[in-house]
C-alpha cells in the first residue's frame, strides 16, 4: 500500500481519516507491506497484510470467488491470454476512452485477479482495485510492476473511501454476486467525483435466462463445498464439452441447443486455443455453479437503479452483458 492511497482512505464504520500506525513494515519502494491502520477517533483499526490494507472479515460469502481467482489467477488476463478479450468487454462496456483514463483516479469495485484493472492501467490511470475476497492477493501478484495500482479488500455495503473521489468508477460482473443487487449499486454514486463517470453490468434477466441450467442446478451446487465441487467439475467437464460441442454443430439451431448443457462453452465466440478453452470452460462453469447469490437484473431493474441515483446522460444497454452508464 502506496502513501497516496491513505488520503483517499476512510473508515468504513465512521467516515474519519485513517492514519498508519507507527512500525509498519515498509520496502525501498515506500509501499507498506505489514502494519495497521487507525481511524481519527483511535476506535476502529484495519491491518494491512501482503501489502493490502484490509477492512472485511478474513472469510466471507465471497470465498468461492476468491478461490477460483487465486487457482486461475492469470487465466483471463489479456498479458497472459495473449488477446484482447477483457480489454475489448471494458472499453464496449465503458465506452471510455484509453486518453480519458491517462492520470485519472479510477476506483474498481470488485477487481477479481485483475482482468480489468490492468486495462486501465495499460491506459495510464491510478487504478484504486477493490474485492470483497481474497482475490486481492491475486491481483496485486499479477499486477505487481505496476505503480499505479493500488489494492484493497473491502466491502461494497461500506466502501472505505472518501467520497467523491474517483473521477471514473466501474464494477463489471460483479453486483448481480451481492446479496442486494439495489443496495449495492446505490453505494458507488457516491465514489464518482462530480462530472465523473460510472460504469456498471448485470446478467440480464429475461424468461430465456431463466431457462439456464446454471439457474436450475444452483440451489444443489451452492452448498457443496468449493473444493469438492471444483474437483467434480474438473472430472466431468471433457464430457460436458464433448456434448456440447457434438449439440453446437448441429445446423441452425445447434448454438441454441446447447445451452441446455450445464458448461460454459466459448467455441465459435472467442479466438481461444484447445487448452485456453478447456480452462476458461472449468473456470466459469465454476463461476456459474458456486456464488453465493446470482441475481440476474431486468432492463427497467438497471435504470431504475441509476435514475435514482440522479446520474446524467445515462445509458441502458445491451453491450455484451447489460450496461448501466452515467456521469454524476
Amino acid at each position: 500500500m502506496r502513501a497516496e492511497l491513505i488520503e483517499r482512505l476512510r473508515c468504513p464504520q465512521t467516515g474519519s481519516v485513517l492514519r498508519l500506525v507507527d512500525g509498519a513494515t515498509v520496502d525501498a519502494t515506500g509501499d507498506v507491506l505489514e502494519g495497521v491502520l487507525i481511524g481519527a477517533d483511535g476506535g476502529h483499526e484495519y491491518p494491512i497484510r501482503n501489502g493490502v490494507p484490509r477492512f472485511v472479515p478474513e472469510s466471507n460469502y465471497a470465498d468461492n470467488f476468491g478461490m477460483q481467482w487465486n487457482r486461475f489467477s492469470r487465466t483471463q488476463l489479456d498479458s497472459h491470454s495473449g488477446l484482447t478479450v477483457s480489454a475489448d468487454r471494458f472499453w464496449h462496456a465503458t465506452n471510455w476512452n484509453p486518453g480519458d483514463l491517462k492520470g485519472q483516479w479510477v476506483l474498481d469495485i470488485g477487481c477479481g485477479s485483475g482482468r480489468f484493472a490492468e486495462v486501465a492501467l495499460n491506459a495510464g490511470a491510478h487504478v484504486v482495485a477493490l474485492d470483497y475476497s481474497s482475490a486481492v492477493d491475486a491481483c496485486r501478484a499479477n499486477l505487481a510492476g505496476q505503480p499505479n495500482l493500488h489494492v484493497v479488500q473491502g466491502d461494497i455495503y461500506a466502501l472505505p473511501f472518501e467520497e467523491g473521489s474517483f473521477p471514473f468508477v466501474y464494477s463489471l460482473g460483479v453486483l448481480q454476486h451481492t446479496p442486494d443487487v439495489a443496495a449495492s449499486f446505490a453505494r458507488l454514486p457516491p465514489m464518482v467525483a462530480p462530472g465523473g463517470r460510472l460504469c456498471v453490468d448485470y446478467y440480464r434477466k429475461s424468461w430465456r435466462s431463466l431457462l439456464l441450467p446454471k439457474y436450475w442446478l444452483r440451489p444443489i451446487t451452492k452448498r457443496v463445498p468449493n473444493e469438492k465441487l471444483f474437483s467434480g467439475l474438473q472430472k466431468v467437464l471433457p464430457l460436458l464439452l464433448a456434448v456440447s460441442n457434438l449439440i453446437g454443430a448441429i445446423p441452425v439451431f445447434g448454438r441454441t441447443l446447447r445451452r441446455i448443457v450445464p458448461v460454459a462453452n466459448f467455441r465459435g465466440e472467442l479466438p481461444l486455443s484447445e487448452e485456453q478453452h478447456k480452462e476458461w470452460a472449468l473456470l466459469d462453469t465454476f463461476d456459474w455453479l458456486s456464488p453465493e447469490y446470482d441475481n440476474p437484473q431486468t432492463v427497467s431493474a438497471a435504470r431504475a437503479m441509476i435514475e435514482k441515483a440522479g446520474m446524467k446522460q445515462i445509458e441502458v444497454l445491451q453491450a455484451g452483458h447489460l450496461v448501466a452508464r452515467g456521469v454524476r
